[in-house]
């Protein structure tokens, strides 16, 4: 069987997910369920906690799933240190999150599960980040035009902070943006061909 016989699900109404899809030119539906959790357990590593929030969303959907589904899930972290950096609650957040990562390093790490009605593939992606010494009028420039709240991290690489803050990436971009695509293409086709 081949990759377009089957119906691909995207579980997440990221426009910037959706368009990451798009680009590998598969055809795919948006499912969005109702209150998918992602919450994970303390006790758990920052690094861990993406690919465990991909299972757990790809888990609220399995009841959906008829032959030939594919649903993709995923969840995408900034792992500062030891601390996972998620969505920042308010502006004050995106600015403490910012002034935390400016002039380090930090990782970003996305979690991906590929789950059908017979088998189930996760895999995470990490990439490293480096952004320079960001000042306060950048800071607050980026978070009162661009309104990061919807993004790990409280930035979007892809956005004016990327532009002016990013000194340095090693691994994938797209992942970065929320979709490692190069990593999802070859596991969707392994997946197929299994």
């Amino acid at each position: 069987m081949k990759l377009k016989d089957y119906n691909i699900i995207l579980a997440s109404n990221s426009p910037r997910r959706k368009e990451l899809l798009r680009g590998l030119d598969l055809d795919f539906e948006v499912r969005v369920l109702p209150d998918v959790s992602e919450n994970h357990p303390d006790s758990l590593d920052a690094a861990d906690i993406p690919l465990y929030v991909s299972r757990e969303k790809a888990e609220a959907y399995k009841d959906t799933l008829r032959p030939h589904d594919l649903l993709l899930t995923a969840d995408t972290m900034v792992i500062l240190g030891s601390e996972a950096l998620g969505k920042p609650k308010d502006d004050d957040d995106a600015r403490r999150m910012l002034h935390a990562l400016s002039g380090k390093s930090h990782q970003v790490v996305t979690g991906v599960t590929i789950t059908s009605t017979k088998v189930q593939r996760s895999f995470a992606v990490s990439t490293d980040v480096t952004f320079k010494q960001l000042n306060d009028k950048e800071i607050d420039y980026y978070v009162d035009n661009y309104h990061p709240l919807d993004k790990a991290g409280a930035y979007g690489i892809q956005e004016w902070i990327g532009y002016v803050g990013v000194t340095g990436l090693r691994g994938s971009y797209f992942n970065v943006m929320g979709l490692p695509v190069q990593r999802i293409w070859d596991e969707l086709n392994a997946f197929v061909n299994q």
